[in-house]
Formats: C-alpha cells, sequence, structure tokens
C-alpha cells in the first residue's frame, strides 16, 4: 500500500513537470530524475512560501493554486512583480546565485507548489546541458516580465497604467465589441501591481464607469469598447 501511494504520488509530480513549460518535451527518464529531486509543499492562503534574502533551497512550480511574488519597498508599500498560477514556475534565479531570494512568496489561496531542490537540479545539469537551455529560457521570459512591469511603472499616472493593463487584455485594440476580463486577484492587489493604493484604483474605476468605457461585476471587468479606451490611452502618452 506505500509503496502504491508512493507511485501515485510520483506520477502527480512526473505530470506536473510535464504540463510545465520549462520540462515539457523531456523524455520519461529526465522527468522521473527531476521528480526524485522535488518536494511537494502545501501552503494555507496568506503563508509565506519564502521571504526575500532567505538561503535559496531550489527553485518552484506551481501545482494548484497561486503565489504572490513580491517586494516591499523602503516605505513599506508592496510592489507586486507577478501572480503565478499552475504549471508556472519561478525562482529559477536561485540556480545561478549563491545569495537568497530576491523578494518574498506567498500564497494567494490554498496553494501546492513542488520545490525542485538546487543541488541535486544542479547536478542533473551537468548531466543534461539542454536544462541549462530550458532555465535560461524561462530566466528570460521573467526578464522581460519586469521589464514590463518596469515601463508600466514609468506611464505618468494611474488613470494610464489601469487603461494600459486593461488593454494589454483585450485582443483587437480597434475593436468596439465588448471584452470581459476576469479579475484574478483581489483589488488590492490590482492596486499593488499598478503601484497604487486600492483606494486611488476604486476612483479611477469610478471614473470609467462614469465615462462608459468600463463596468464592473464582482471580479469581472467589462472594457465596453476597446477602441475607446485604446483612444483615451494614447491621449494620455500624448500620441
Amino acid at each position: 500500500m506505500a509503496n502504491n501511494l508512493a507511485e501515485l504520488k510520483q506520477a502527480a509530480v512526473i505530470n506536473t513537470l510535464r504540463t510545465c513549460r520549462l520540462f515539457a518535451g523531456l523524455p520519461p527518464a529526465d522527468l522521473t530524475a527531476v521528480a526524485g529531486i522535488t518536494l511537494v509543499r502545501r501552503l494555507e492562503k496568506g503563508e509565506y512560501l519564502f521571504r526575500e534574502g532567505e538561503p535559496a533551497r531550489g527553485f518552484y512550480l506551481v501545482q494548484k493554486g497561486a503565489i504572490n511574488v513580491h517586494r516591499v519597498t523602503a516605505a513599506g508599500k508592496e510592489q507586486v512583480i507577478h501572480i503565478f498560477r499552475a504549471g508556472q514556475s519561478f525562482a529559477e534565479v536561485a540556480l545561478a546565485t549563491p545569495t537568497g531570494y530576491p523578494a518574498d512568496a506567498r500564497a494567494l489561496e490554498a496553494s501546492q507548489v513542488l520545490l525542485v531542490q538546487k543541488d541535486g537540479f544542479l547536478v542533473l545539469l551537468r548531466r543534461q546541458p539542454e536544462l541549462g537551455l530550458r532555465i535560461m529560457a524561462a530566466m528570460s521570459l521573467h526578464l522581460r516580465v519586469l521589464v514590463g512591469l518596469l515601463e508600466d511603472l514609468t506611464l505618468k499616472d494611474v488613470e494610464t497604467r489601469l487603461a494600459n493593463w486593461l488593454m494589454k487584455r483585450c485582443p483587437d485594440p480597434a475593436s468596439l465589441k465588448p471584452v470581459t476580463i476576469q479579475l484574478r486577484m483581489t483589488k488590492r492587489l490590482l492596486a499593488a501591481e499598478l503601484g497604487t493604493v486600492s483606494e486611488t484604483l476604486s476612483r479611477t474605476l469610478a471614473r470609467f464607469r462614469e465615462q462608459g468605457l468600463l463596468t464592473v461585476k464582482g471580479t469581472v471587468l467589462t472594457v465596453v469598447a476597446p477602441a475607446r479606451l485604446d483612444a483615451l490611452l494614447r491621449r494620455n502618452l500624448g500620441e
């Protein structure tokens, strides 16, 4: 019975690895090797996975739930870097630096993550150089996210940042057809991602509603006509 349970757990880990972009397409033997150095960690809502500066034990994959990776500014304000969900990996930088984790990570909801242990993975890298290329690709993707975040935060005001955030989720900026966006985070977290506070975000959302640009029902945001919101964004950017 114990052996069967262990085999089921390993199969679940391998399945998660297979669905992650980082390990997609790896042969079964390599997936099994990675699973052999992987630990499962369960987190309650609000529980921290790691804190900035803590020794890096390895990198993580989200099996279920959502993990908010963020930093706290000198003023004590939380700045969201990215929210990682099922099938996504993060903290790969732990493999390339002797220093600790560069940010905090907290569960937004009851979550389960896989820890790919650093020492064991470095051994695998020496045997399988292709894994190194995959890690580089993952870190490059995270870097693009950070560059995008930096660009967004340089926009001059919250109205422009929010309009930009909404337009990034509209497939056709020239469309006059409504686009529905499911908000998969609290408004407080969205405010943090936009570099502001909840009250300012609420006022900006209300202003968009008054202008007929947006409707808000619970966690569902509807851009009434992307072309109109895009026009406002362009005016704000001076284009």
